[in-house]
């Protein structure tokens, strides 16, 4: 059995969801089970990797959030895909300088992969926290579910139209070998679902997160009945556009999507405009989507960086103002990170937003 018919597994074709859940999460040959993606070594680093400084604005507008909620006795976090673990850290380090939050919060991260879940224990040995694989877990409120780089990775399908007729974007294998594109006739269910989306009107190809929006509804459904918000950063954009943004990295670089099959990172951009019709069809109040730039400057990070660089070295500046840079500028996460917040709560003025 060769690379690719691992992934097939006997099945002539997969729909692009189906193809991504395969090369990514197969239990034994899936990318986020048998390799270790984040760092220099890995395919791509994330804002808790690139600066110390991402965590700790997080950890503030947690804390200022919880403060909105009226500092309930039980305040629950949930972070979705937390990576290595780096995030949590911090955000633990940074609570247990506010006595009384840290009290009442319980932090848990939702992880499906048991490699980095692996990971994340080890970095994590001593700290509060507990790992879930499903939302039934939480059962007290208010709760903060949290993403960075989550969504992402969450399988997507896509289609096009051809004659007014929607056709569904698949991959073929070939003579257990060659992978090649291919269009199918979509089901009737697909595209009653589709057209319910005002924000997918009028576009010819199509990005549609089935299986993320079966997980938000998850989500949806605890802020409803516990009060609490969700909080997602992604690379993603803000108006719909007829763009395939399927894409896939290896060791920092573009990689071809039927290539090095389970030993690259497959993912797509996040459509925030879907996102916010998503989150108001299901009755959830949004802010409006803001920049990575425009949040993070927002919420004090060029001040912190400004206090921590008086205690350090000129080398040691430099580099915090590198990672600064990184996180903020245009011309890197600055502009392509988005930021959205749903809620459910009677405030609004929530930091961070407009």
């Amino acid at each position: 059995m060769n690379n690719n018919q691992k992934f097939f597994k006997g099945r002539k074709s997969l729909q692009v969801d189906k193809f991504m859940r395969a090369v990514l999460y197969d239990k034994k040959f899936g990318y986020y089970n048998s390799k270790y993606p984040f760092g220099k070594k890995g395919d791509y680093i994330t804002a808790p990797k690139i600066s110390g400084l991402f965590s700790e604005i997080i950890a503030v507008w947690m804390i200022s959030t919880w403060e909105y909620f009226g500092k309930p006795k039980v305040f629950n976090i949930v972070e979705l895909g937390p990576g290595d673990g780096s995030l949590a850290k911090i955000l633990s380090n940074v609570f247990k300088r506010f006595p009384e939050f840290n009290e009442a919060k319980k932090i848990f991260l939702f992880e499906i992969s048991n490699l980095l879940k692996k990971v994340q224990k080890r970095n994590l040995k001593n700290e509060n926290i507990k790992w879930i694989s499903d939302l039934r877990s939480i059962k007290k409120g208010p709760v903060i579910f949290f993403g960075n780089e989550y969504f992402d990775a969450i399988p997507i399908k896509q289609y096009k139209y051809q004659k007014n007729i929607l056709l569904e974007k698949c991959f073929k294998l070939e003579n257990n070998k060659n992978i090649k594109e291919i269009f199918k006739k979509s089901s009737t269910q697909d595209l009653s679902h589709i057209r319910s989306f005002e924000t997918l009107k009028n576009l010819k190809f199509i990005e549609f997160p089935k299986a993320g929006f079966i997980e938000l509804k998850k989500i949806v459904k605890k802020i409803l009945k516990l009060k609490g918000c969700i909080l997602i950063i992604d690379y993603g954009y803000l108006k719909s556009k007829n763009q395939d943004t399927l894409q896939s990295v290896k060791n920092h670089k573009k990689n071809k999507i039927t290539t090095n099959l389970g030993k690259a990172d497959i993912t797509s951009h996040v459509n925030f405009a879907l996102l916010k019709e998503f989150f108001k069809k299901n009755k959830l109040k949004v802010k409006e989507p803001v920049s990575q730039h425009f949040f993070l400057k927002k919420m004090g990070i060029i001040e912190r960086a400004e206090i921590l660089s008086k205690k350090m070295k000129f080398n040691d500046q430099t580099k915090l103002y590198l990672s600064l840079k990184r996180l903020l500028s245009p011309k890197f996460m600055g502009n392509l990170f988005k930021v959205i917040m749903a809620y459910n709560f009677e405030k609004k003025n929530f930091y961070g937003f407009k």
